[in-house]
């Protein structure tokens, strides 16, 4: 089986758990996902079956859309409600709707710098962040650059007077690597404030909407019940960014042993292309400046 399901992650579960779940339940080891989910945050994960499992960089590439909420007044060692409290603070003026905006607006960027937190599974040295963090060792974190295409509010901020804690709701568009819990955190160091991620869905992410989303519950009855058919994408719906070539009999025979193809024999207007024959994805063809030829970038069927 080839094709991609845009799951549904819910809370409490790992990504891993999630692909895990899926191998028992379709029967078949060739699954993978694209892009990490924490445990408590929920929403869409795309997973890749099969030839599938070629797509993975070019769904983590398209983007990833968040809703959540942001409360300032105190932190955790892990920048989400999932750690310790290590400091708190108390907010004793509301932030008014105008000053939230510029705040966010300040992490817009094509190029913004973020240190990953310690709880966290980027390696430093051969060794997970986090395993750091457990073991309370000290490590530099590296920099990472990554890209806020917006940063908005979505509804009005609630301001917890006995508390004196605010809850600040927003929507992010970003790239791929990008730490929304230290956002939130950071937000918080622009006024001088502890602040921790309090909620987090992933509501886009490969092309996909929270509302093309099937739980495993609604997966396991599909595989019951023979209709995978129903829920299984396919790989097309990850290169619709690309532009299509449908190939003549000539150049299949060309293309499905992996050869290249010259300008003037592949009608196309951009840097990849993805080529189609007789209806089917068959490749992922990229143009080469030196060689002047356009050669596979991904091959995904010889038949």
């Amino acid at each position: 089986m080839d094709g991609i399901i845009p799951l549904y992650k819910e809370k409490g579960m790992t990504s891993f758990a999630c692909v895990s779940k899926l191998r028992g339940i379709l029967k078949m080891k060739r699954i993978g996902h694209s892009g990490t989910l924490d445990p408590n945050v929920e929403g869409v994960l795309p997973i890749c079956l099969g030839k599938a499992t070629k797509l993975v960089q070019y769904l983590m590439a398209s983007g990833k859309v968040y809703r959540g909420s942001i409360t300032i007044g105190f932190s955790t060692t892990t920048e989400d409600l999932d750690g310790e409290v290590v400091d708190t603070k108390p907010l004793n003026e509301k932030l008014s709707d105008d000053r939230i905006n510029e705040l966010l607006a300040s992490f817009v960027s094509d190029d913004l710098i973020q240190i990953p937190p310690m709880f966290s599974a980027v390696k430093v040295n051969g060794k997970r962040l986090y395993e750091y963090a457990r073991n309370h060792e000290e490590v530099k974190r590296p920099e990472r650059h990554v890209q806020i295409k917006y940063f908005k509010q979505t509804k009005p901020s609630e301001y917890d007077a006995e508390k004196h804690e605010q809850k600040i709701y927003f929507e992010v568009g970003c790239g791929k690597g990008t730490y929304v819990r230290t956002l939130a955190v950071d937000f918080g160091r622009k006024i001088g404030m502890p602040a921790v991620m309090s909620s987090l869905t992933r509501i886009k992410s490969g092309g996909f909407d929270i509302s093309e989303t099937v739980k495993l519950a609604d997966i396991q009855k599909a595989a019951d019940e023979g209709k995978l058919d129903g829920i299984v994408r396919s790989l097309d719906s990850a290169l619709q960014q690309f532009e299509h070539i449908e190939l003549d009999d000539n150049q299949w025979k060309m293309v499905k042993n992996g050869g290249f193809l010259y300008s003037n024999e592949l009608d196309a207007h951009n840097n990849k292309c993805v080529l189609t024959y007789e209806g089917g994805v068959k490749a992922l063809y990229y143009w080469d400046e030196n060689k002047e030829v356009y050669k596979p970038e991904k091959m995904f069927s010889n038949k």
